[in-house]
């Protein structure tokens, strides 16, 4: 059973959607360059090494979230490491790339479902390092690529515009792509479940790339998938269901689950809310660019983005998507104190 401090936290509240003293907030990437803390031990190591160090991934996790004073903590991991066990080539150069991307029919058959997690171990070490350290109301959030955001990179090689070769496979061969998703839902499904079993409370899955594709594609390729790995995970932990690029796909995200729907900036957050609908909980949505306005102009975008939640109990601050490597450290910090006096009810 969930302790009772976490239970009532802010971040466990708002995503039950119950009332809660002030608008909690955490921020995608809170954890990273732009931190003196994370710079003074990822200069030490390489990106990959801070990702599979058990005591280094909880160091940086725990000091962002006490620096900041956010009301939840997001493990400190990668998306991609997930494919490596599963016969994928992963380099970071600095940017990932995948050294044997999947091209075809046959590629897809080299792909293996992950039935066990053990050379994911580093990231459930990590989970139990920040758990027993993290304040005792503060929340900790696993996380995951979406299958579409993962089979992409596995398929592209590492970033992409035009996503030319995922489409490609995914018009081409309807029966190679829903083998390779499958394949990919089951391993995540595997993976966020070990995260929670390890000491996360909540967990967010990302799809990142996924505002490529219409809504007519998403439905027939991908909604499919991303339910099935919703639904399989426990229903009494909180999923944030997040994708970024495509307003359009937000009643499409709505059904395939989640408690709590993650709006990136390009959506007024009370249109969004409306339609997704009022019996979730919402997190978003402040352009991350606006932290490097001066603070009068960040004080009234962080107002409006509060104003557009009408007080209603379920909003979850955060950006619209993760900070920038060269954001002010000041600027965030500012931005938490402020969220959290406009939030107070």
């Amino acid at each position: 059973m969930i302790d009772p401090q976490l239970h009532d936290s802010r971040f466990l509240r708002a995503a039950r959607r119950e009332p809660t003293d002030t608008t909690p907030i955490w921020i995608m990437r809170q954890a990273g360059r732009y931190l003196p803390e994370y710079m003074a031990v990822r200069s030490k190591v390489t990106f990959l090494e801070l990702c599979k160090t058990p005591e280094l991934a909880a160091e940086v996790t725990l000091s962002a979230q006490r620096v900041l004073g956010v009301d939840a903590a997001i493990l400190f991991a990668d998306l991609l490491p997930i494919l490596e066990p599963m016969g994928l080539e992963l380099e970071y150069r600095p940017g990932p790339a995948i050294l044997n991307p999947v091209r075809e029919a046959a590629d897809v058959d080299r792909v293996s479902e992950l039935e066990e997690m053990s050379e994911l171990g580093f990231v459930f070490e990590a989970i139990r390092l920040i758990r027993r350290d993290l304040p005792a109301d503060i929340p900790l959030l696993g996380f995951a690529g979406c299958p579409f955001t993962l089979a992409s990179y596995a398929i592209e090689g590492g970033g992409s515009k035009n996503y030319i070769h995922t489409k490609k496979l995914m018009y081409g061969d309807s029966g190679a792509w829903n083998a390779l998703m499958s394949k990919l839902t089951a391993s995540l499904v595997r993976y966020l479940k070990a995260q929670i079993e390890a000491g996360c409370q909540a967990v967010q899955v990302f799809d990142s790339w996924v505002g490529c594709l219409s809504p007519s594609d998403y439905r027939r390729y991908v909604l499919p998938h991303t339910k099935a790995l919703i639904d399989a995970l426990p229903a009494d932990v909180p999923v944030i269901n997040f994708l970024t690029g495509n307003p359009a796909l937000l009643p499409l995200l709505r059904e395939t689950g989640g408690n709590v729907i993650g709006l990136d900036w390009r959506v007024d957050l009370k249109d969004a809310w409306a339609t997704v609908g009022h019996d979730v909980a919402v997190q978003g949505n402040l352009d991350p660019i606006s932290l490097f306005a001066d603070i009068d102009t960040l004080r009234d975008r962080a107002q409006a983005v509060i104003d557009a939640a009408e007080g209603r109990p379920g909003h979850i601050f955060n950006l619209g998507h993760g900070v920038t490597p060269d954001m002010d450290p000041e600027k965030v910090k500012a931005l938490v104190e402020m969220v959290h006096e406009m939030g107070q009810r």
